[in-house]
C-alpha cells in the first residue's frame, strides 16, 4: 500500500457522485430558511434542521467568527478594440490603483498590448503582462470613481455551475459584508439574516469579524493525484485587534470558537501562533488544510456542501473526519439537500 492510499491523501478519496439536479441554481427567498444538517464530529451522528435553528446549538460565551468581505461585481464583458470580438475579464486581485490580476477569455486573443472596451468606452483596459497560470495583469482607464464604474458595468462572478442569472446582486452578499475585494462570496454566511444575528447576540454569543478576500483559487479543482502536491493561491486577510481579543477570550474561558465558512477558518488558522493565540495582523495566506492538520483555534464549523474532490471538502474532512463527512454528504444526497453556493448548510460540532 503506498503512502497516499494508506493515509487518505489521494484526491480520489474525496470523490462523491452528485446528481446535477441537487446543485442549487437560485438563492433561498428567506436566507435563514434553508436546511441545516448538523453532525457530531466525534460520533458522526447526523440530525436534520432548518438553518434558523442554529441558535439552539450555540451557547453563551461561544464566539462566532464571520468573514465580512464584500464581493465586487468582478465579471466584465467587453469587446477587443482591434477586432470587436467579445471578451470577458474577471477581476481577481488588485495589485495597485488601477492594475488588477485577472482571468481572461479567450486567453489566446488577449496578449500584452491588446486593448479592450466596456460599456461603449465608459471603461477601457490594456493587457500589460502574462503572469502565473496564464492570468493577465490589466490596467484600466476611466473617468470618475472606480467603484461606481464597476457597479454599473460589472456582473457578480457566479461559479460556473450556476447557470441562472442572479436577479438581485445583494443575494450573493452576506448581510454583514463590509470590505470590498472578493471574487466570490463566503457562502456559509449567506444564510444569516440581521434578525437571526441579533437573536444570537442576545443569547450571549460573541461575534468576531475577520476579513479574507476570497479568490477563485479556493474553487480551483485539485488536478494532482496526491493532495500534498496541490498548490493553493494566495488570498489577503486581516484580523483586527478587536477580533483577536474576542477569540482569545473565548478560548481562555473554555468556550468554543465557531467559524462561519471555510474562509473564516483559514483566516484564523493562518493568523494563529503555534500555541493558538491571535494578534492583530494582515497579510497573504495560501494555507491548505487537509487531514492530518492540527487545528489551533476552531472548535466548530458552519459551512455549505462543497464540490467533490475540492480543497474545501478536504478542509472539512480534516476537522470532522473524512468518513464521517462523506457519510453525511451521502445522507444529504439521499435527503435531497441543495448543494454548493446557493445551497443548504452544515454545522460540524
Amino acid at each position: 500500500m503506498n503512502e497516499i492510499q494508506e493515509i487518505g491523501l489521494s484526491t480520489a478519496d474525496y470523490y462523491f457522485d452528485l446528481p446535477k439536479e441537487l446543485i442549487a441554481q437560485d438563492p433561498m427567498e428567506k436566507r435563514d430558511e434553508c436546511r441545516l444538517l448538523v453532525m457530531d464530529k466525534e460520533s458522526g451522528k447526523v440530525e436534520h434542521h432548518v438553518f434558523n435553528e442554529i441558535i439552539n446549538y450555540l451557547e453563551p460565551g461561544d464566539c462566532l467568527v464571520l468573514n465580512n468581505t464584500k464581493v465586487i461585481p468582478a465579471r466584465l464583458l467587453g469587446v477587443k478594440e482591434e477586432t470587436g470580438a467579445a471578451v470577458e475579464i474577471l477581476l481577481l486581485k488588485r495589485k495597485e490603483a488601477d492594475v488588477w490580476e485577472t482571468l481572461v477569455k479567450p486567453g489566446k486573443k488577449l496578449r500584452p498590448g491588446a486593448r479592450v472596451s466596456f460599456g461603449d468606452g465608459i471603461l477601457k483596459a490594456e493587457i500589460m503582462d502574462i503572469v502565473d497560470e496564464g492570468n493577465r495583469l490589466v490596467k484600466f482607464y476611466y473617468d470618475g470613481i472606480w467603484e461606481e464604474v464597476l457597479d454599473k458595468l460589472g456582473e457578480m462572478p457566479l461559479p460556473p455551475y450556476i447557470t441562472h442569472k442572479l436577479q438581485d446582486k445583494n443575494m450573493y452578499q452576506t448581510v454583514y459584508a463590509k470590505y470590498e475585494g472578493s471574487a466570490a462570496a463566503p457562502t456559509a454566511g449567506l444564510h444569516f439574516t440581521d434578525d437571526l444575528l441579533e437573536k444570537i447576540k442576545e443569547k450571549g454569543v460573541d461575534m468576531a469579524f475577520v476579513t479574507l478576500h476570497v479568490g477563485l483559487g479556493t474553487f480551483r479543482p485539485v488536478k494532482v493525484t496526491n493532495v500534498k502536491e496541490h498548490h493553493m493561491h494566495t488570498e489577503w486577510y486581516q484580523v483586527t485587534a478587536e477580533a483577536a481579543e474576542k477569540i482569545n477570550k473565548a478560548k481562555a474561558e473554555g468556550h468554543r470558537v465557531i467559524c462561519v465558512g471555510t474562509t473564516s477558518c483559514r483566516t484564523i488558522e493562518s493568523a494563529a501562533s503555534e500555541d493558538g493565540k491571535l494578534s492583530a495582523c494582515s497579510g497573504d495566506t495560501s494555507i491548505f488544510i487537509y487531514p492530518g492538520y492540527k487545528f489551533k483555534l476552531m472548535d466548530g464549523l458552519i459551512t455549505n456542501f462543497h464540490l467533490p474532490e475540492s480543497t474545501l471538502v478536504m478542509l472539512v474532512s480534516a476537522f470532522a473526519g473524512r468518513e464521517h463527512v462523506l457519510n453525511a454528504y451521502e445522507e444529504a444526497i439521499r435527503e435531497k439537500y441543495r448543494f454548493f453556493s446557493f445551497g443548504d448548510a452544515c454545522f460540524f460540532k
